[in-house]
Parts: C-alpha cells; structure tokens; sequence
C-alpha cells in the first residue's frame, strides 16, 4: 500500500517542494512531481533558483531523457518513467497515485490549498489509506 506522507503549515508550498525534491534526490530516490501545466512551469524556474549551491536534475515527462533523469515534472501519470516517489503539487488527488510507494502531498497556507488539501486528506482516509502528517512551523 502507498505511504502517504502530509507536509502541512509549509508556508510556500512550491518553496518547500523544491526541498523535499532536494532531499529525496540526494537519499537517491526517484522522484515525479505532478501539477497543473502553469504551476509545473512556476516550480521548474524554482528548481533552478531556490539554492546557490544545489542542482537537482530534473525534466519534463515528455522529454527523452526522462527515464535516466531522477526527478521528472508531469501534468499527468500517463507518462511516469519511474514509480518510487510522487510529490503532488496539485489540487486534486492525483489517478494512479497507489502505483507508486511514496505519495508527498505539500499543504501551503493559501485558503485555496487547504480546502483542496483537506478534501485529498479525507480522499485517502476514507479509503483507508495510513496518513502520515508533518506539520511544519508554529
């Protein structure tokens, strides 16, 4: 069954997904990041800001070097090379989620971002899916 892990209070969400992209990156792991087309775009040019002096190698699904990159940007599962990790930075759950082992789900502090974030919490629940929560900050 997929573990499900809620990163809540973050603040700025895509911010705080560029560092747990980081993260699962430098522990080794294979990563796909879900969103919506213009959010994707948005925490693209953040991958390539957000730290000085990192570099997480990344693309989007419909590149040909997706399947050797570690981290892959995806508006949609249908082209997902790797199955270990999905970080979903979008508002709804994402299909196809339990093919992987690993769903990160990333609650900023937008009104928006909560309510959707509090219908895939109860999504996941009712299912009976074991949730994890990791509540950032105050």
């Amino acid at each position: 069954m997929t573990r499900i892990d809620f990163h809540t209070n973050v603040g700025d969400s895509l911010m705080y997904a560029c560092r747990l992209v980081r993260k699962a990156y430098l522990a080794g792991e294979q990563a796909v990041v879900l969103a919506e087309p213009a959010r994707l775009r948005a925490f693209d040019e953040m991958l390539w800001t957000f730290s000085p002096l990192d570099f997480v190698p990344h693309c989007m699904a419909d590149s040909e070097l997706a399947g050797a990159t570690p981290v892959v940007l995806a508006a949609s599962l249908e082209r997902a090379p790797h199955y270990r990790v999905l970080l979903n930075l979008g508002a709804a759950v994402p299909p196809q989620f339990a093919r992987f082992e690993r769903l990160l789900e990333v609650i900023g502090d937008a009104p928006d971002e909560l309510a959707a974030g509090r219908e895939r919490y109860r999504f996941y629940r009712d299912r009976g899916y074991a949730l994890n929560n990791y509540k950032q900050g105050g």
